[in-house]
């Protein structure tokens, strides 16, 4: 049989791996400051850049899209080369990808900061972002299915498998969540609201996690462990059953973050349904990974890289245990809202993702320089680092979880709430936090450690150049199937119709959860007494977006009698119609803001956002200076803004939208009134006057600043629905 040489395409997977590397330091380390600013809430006082609202979803989009991502890039087109005995498809295609991903990284990093997010979580980027991401991930998936049809190995491998509905399913979710209208360059509004905003979320936000930081990482698990321990996948039939159902139920759990919640309770059970089924096959795939490494235990005690893999299995196995066991609604009543679902993600993000990460780093930087790793020291340093660095953020997290769920549902025995004040439970966990911060610093330690040993690595040893191969040319042979062959083994040599069951299998789950949801409106009853926001308030809204406010307060009242004693009645379906996006939020840093309005004047929210520590002393509320800087806010996009919510559905007028700008300017007014009833604001109201006219600049009076906008949507909450006995927290 002739032979044909070709070259394995080396130089793009080095560029994902440096890029996993450089964007891994970045990531942990943005993590680390926000941990930091949980104990020095004012550290970054008046920066608004620097806020925390505004640095916490670049955390999560730096460690997800760009130090997962691309490790996950570098995996992925290292491994499927070697499966398929091809070069990459096309070298453009290649580039193209990383350098494309590479500018999306960059325009998250310099966008988030400033302010231009839609809050929704892991998906917060701006409209023109998302257009690059789903047009470079289309470049990634042509590259791929091209290389698999050149490809000179009949059977797909299970690896393989796993990247093909990688593809197929982040597609699907990434575009169906991020249908928005735009409003300008760097401004859109959810195409859906409230509930079903919700659910087409989590939807997305669940299943992101399922096929961009599992199912790829369980793809290079079958490939990257076998090699490393030099032994066969522990079971081929096993493999089959972890993936097929793996991916068809993983896409029906979403709505498990979303229970005690105003979503429908059908879909909520569904949710809890799927979400305890997904037990068997991602505790299989755990198994799979574990047992391969069977004989090989002596191994592992010596090397490394077998170490990281093996806690990151069990990392896997640990969160993919812990997850189903949250959808139960008991668990779920005491984990939801507290650092308990902190220490659950971090277990899989730290342990799963980033341990499987280091391990393939290590595995691969020496081989494709065709030489030794600088250092198993240090290696091994790395590994007793990040393993206690994971151990001391997730145990005081867990302990801070449980310590806020016991504390915010007791009560003495008159009825009322023991724990009356959200500050006595922040108070209470102050130790945890510092905790977390001491273990995040040592795991950041590690990936330095990293660093030095790979740039070591690199320098000894030779440049990392295309690989010389040979395999025989692919013969074609029956496309049906062969005497004697299995199901199984025919469909893993047509890629076409395993990508189409693959489809078939996740938009089963999505289409029976989200479209009655959407096109049945019986499933949200509206209410009479809610009505859109006032241009002000809608103002306000969005620059409670701008700021990530969502990330610490919550909008959502739970039907538990402490909930309902603490924030007033609880969520309704029909008090969201109009939220475009919705902002339920999914951690409680500070207390639930659903019912908040009226509660305080407005002059207590006016210095509660200057200085929150001097109104609720003990508060880890960062101030916001820059909402009371001397400048107008920017209303030049409300008519445009008010235009495109009517698009969506928002019932205003033509003549609503005509006098938006006066309505504003009326409603900012009797606010800047209200704050003169106090005479330490006019008394500071008249000093700032004095010097800006001393300075010669043009004195803004304070109707026109943003901090306005701001108190008119929080005083506007949850008053639609009348309120007995709103208690203050």
């Amino acid at each position: 049989m002739e032979m044909q040489q070709f070259y394995y395409d080396n130089k793009i997977v080095k560029k994902f791996l440096y890029a996993t590397i450089v964007f891994g330091v970045v990531g942990m380390l943005v993590g680390l400051i926000l941990a930091i600013m949980f104990l020095f809430p004012n550290i970054t006082d008046g920066i608004s850049w620097l806020s925390f609202g505004r640095l916490r979803p670049l955390h999560t989009n730096a460690v997800i899209f760009a130090f997962v991502g691309n490790a996950m890039f570098a995996g992925v087109y290292y491994s499927l080369q070697r499966l398929l005995k091809a070069r990459m498809f096309s070298d453009f295609l290649s580039n193209l990808n990383f350098w494309g991903w590479q500018l999306i990284i960059v325009a998250a990093a310099v966008s988030l900061p400033l302010g231009y997010s839609t809050s929704k979580e892991y998906a917060e980027l701006e409209w023109p972002i998302d257009i690059a991401i789903a047009l470079i991930w289309v470049a990634f998936g042509i590259n791929m299915i091209g290389t698999i049809l050149k490809r000179r190995e009949r059977h797909l491998y299970v690896a393989i498998w796993f990247y093909i509905a990688t593809f197929v399913t982040v597609a699907v979710l990434h575009i169906f969540n991020s249908l928005e209208l735009p409003v300008s360059t760097l401004k859109s509004y959810s195409v859906y609201a409230g509930v079903q905003d919700a659910l087409v979320q989590w939807w997305y936000g669940h299943n992101a996690v399922a096929f961009f930081l599992t199912t790829p990482f369980l793809g290079l698990m079958y490939y990257f462990i076998p090699k490393a321990a030099n032994r066969p996948v522990y079971s081929y039939r096993l493999s089959i059953v972890h993936f097929w159902s793996l991916i068809f139920i993983y896409i029906w759990a979403g709505p498990h973050h979303l229970l005690y919640s105003a979503l429908p309770t059908w879909a909520q059970n569904l949710g809890v349904v799927f979400s305890i089924m997904l037990i068997a096959p991602s505790w299989g795939g755990m198994i799979n990974g574990l047992l391969t490494l069977r004989g090989a235990w002596d191994k592992v005690r010596e090397e490394p890289i077998l170490k990281f893999f093996v806690v990151a299995i069990t990392g896997y196995g640990m969160a993919t245990l812990e997850g189903p066991m949250l959808s139960l609604k008991k668990f779920n009543a005491i984990a939801h809202y507290t650092d308990w679902i902190i220490a659950h993600v971090h277990v899989g993000a730290l342990a799963w993702n980033g341990f499987m990460a280091f391990g393939m780093i290590y595995w691969l930087i020496p081989r494709m320089t065709k030489g030794k790793l600088y250092s198993i020291k240090l290696a091994n340093f790395h590994f007793w680092i990040g393993t206690l660095g994971i151990i001391i953020y997730t145990l005081p997290m867990y302990v801070a979880g449980f310590t806020q769920a016991s504390m915010w549902k007791q009560f003495n025995p008159d009825g009322t709430l023991t724990y009356g004040n959200f500050l006595e439970t922040v108070t209470q966990i102050m130790p945890m936090y510092w905790m977390r911060a001491v273990g995040g610093t040592m795991y950041l330690i590690g990936m330095l450690v990293l660093v030095y040993n790979i740039i070591q690595t690199v320098r000894a040893n030779a440049n990392v150049e295309d690989e010389l191969a040979e395999a025989p040319a692919l013969i074609k042979i029956s496309a049906g199937r062969i005497k004697g062959e299995k199901y199984h083994s025919w469909l893993e040599r047509r890629p076409i119709q395993l990508t189409l069951f693959a489809v078939i299998a996740i938009l089963i789950g999505g289409i029976i959860q989200i479209v009655p949801t959407i096109m049945i409106k019986s499933n949200i009853p509206t209410i009479a007494s809610v009505k859109p926001y006032t241009p002000l308030e809608l103002e306000g809204r969005d620059l409670y977006i701008r700021e990530g406010c969502v990330g610490c307060h919550s909008q959502s009242v739970r039907p538990f009698r402490s909930e309902v004693e603490r924030y007033g009645p609880q969520s309704k379906a029909g008090e969201f119609v109009y939220d475009h996006p919705f902002l339920w939020g999914s951690k409680r840093t500070g207390p639930d803001l659903l019912r908040v309005g009226a509660k305080y004047n407005d002059s207590w929210h006016f210095n509660h956002f200057w200085d929150p520590q001097s109104i609720s002393a003990g508060s880890i509320m960062p101030g916001y200076k820059w909402l009371f800087d001397n400048k107008a806010m920017d209303i030049s996009l409300l008519e445009k803004k008010m235009k495109a919510m009517r698009t969506l559905g928002v019932p205003y007028s033509d003549a609503e939208i005509a006098n938006g700008t006066n309505d504003l300017r009326k409603q900012a007014l009797k606010i800047e009134e209200n704050l003169k009833a106090d005479p330490d604001f006019v008394k500071s109201y008249e000093n700032s006057k004095k010097k800006a006219e001393a300075k010669g600049e043009q004195f803004v009076p304070m109707n026109e600043r943003e901090i306005v906008a701001m108190i008119a949507y929080i005083q506007r909450l949850g008053t639609d629905i009348k309120v007995k006995n709103n208690p203050k927290n």
